[in-house]
């Protein structure tokens, strides 16, 4: 049962994401999604910075001795979750965590294939191959639907498309090695708390000077601020320490693709939505995606099953 802690949670992660990204493709219309990251990230680096350095001292000893992980992981996570929010802004929230998540398989894959230290290299049978298949078809599917017009909300101009579906891609691969820099971290020692209180700090300064040259923070009521403060510690911070502890737990490949169902949770949640309409072909590439990741699911688990049998 224990094996099971870090893949529940990681299954628990996107549960969460799904009421986030409605609840923020929303917000964002009419709030700079830069005080957004500035307000969670900055409170939930604060809160577990504070219990880091209360609680357990020694801990930054051990990010002192991984500087250049730290700093890898700042700016993998700067560069994601500034591309993340922009494409919420502007496409439809299934899709954008569709592309987000397959980008994540894909992206260990690549790095495993070109040698990279970050991923340990492996051997795919014939189901992943095809899984993998399956979930770039997908990606590049819903990139038609968002280009044709075909999505669940109004096509803006071609190049906000075009920009936001690139950046979401960038957001999904970033993210990946953001992840794969943690894990690093957690191997040498490091808990969970301790790498999100040091995990934000790039994209928090980055989103202040923003906010200090655009001065988007100002436009807020206090009560409102007051709401969003409380709102992305539920959505953002507190889920994101969830999927932290579970990574720890989980190996890098099986974490994606469990994250990669979420997309089905999001497409169902999104109908309440009023800017959103109901879009089948939307719906059948996320279902296509979900089909390609359990497949992958399945081959993973059985090669798994028989290596162990054959030990």
């Amino acid at each position: 049962m224990a094996g099971l802690l870090g893949p529940v949670l990681v299954l628990s992660f996107c549960a969460s994401q799904a009421l986030r990204d409605v609840y923020f493709a929303h917000l964002f219309q009419g709030v700079d999604f830069f005080a957004v990251i500035l307000v969670a990230f900055a409170l939930s680096t604060l809160v577990f910075g504070t219990a880091t350095a209360l609680g357990t001292p020694a801990q930054l000893r051990i990010l002192r001795g991984q500087a250049v992980a730290v700093l890898a992981m700042n700016v993998t996570t700067a560069v994601a979750w500034t591309s993340y929010f922009f494409a919420l802004k502007h496409l439809e929230p299934a899709v954008v965590n569709t592309v987000h998540s397959g980008m994540g398989p894909l992206t260990v894959i690549a790095l495993a294939a070109c040698g990279a230290r970050l991923a340990k290299p492996t051997t795919m049978e014939r189901g992943e191959l095809w899984s993998y298949a399956g979930i770039a078809v997908a990606i590049a599917a819903l990139c038609w639907v968002v280009l044709a017009g075909r999505s669940g909300l109004p096509a803006g101009t071609a190049a906000t498309s075009v920009a936001a579906l690139l950046l979401v891609m960038v957001s999904g691969s970033s993210i990946t090695i953001s992840l794969l820099y943690s894990k690093r971290l957690h191997d040498h020692g490091a808990s969970a708390q301790t790498v999100i209180a040091v995990r934000y700090l790039l994209l928090i300064l980055l989103a202040g000077c923003v906010e200090a040259f655009d001065g988007g923070l100002d436009t807020i009521a206090p009560a409102d601020l007051a709401t969003l403060a409380v709102s992305t510690t539920s959505l953002i911070a507190l889920p994101l320490f969830v999927l932290q502890v579970g990574i720890a737990r989980t190996g890098p490949l099986t974490a994606q693709v469990i994250r990669s169902l979420g997309p089905v949770c999001i497409f169902a949640l999104q109908q309440i939505d009023g800017r959103l309409t109901y879009s089948t072909p939307t719906l059948l590439c996320i279902l296509l995606y979900s089909a390609a990741a359990i497949v992958d699911n399945l081959a993973h688990g059985w090669k798994e099953r028989t290596t162990v049998v054959a030990v």
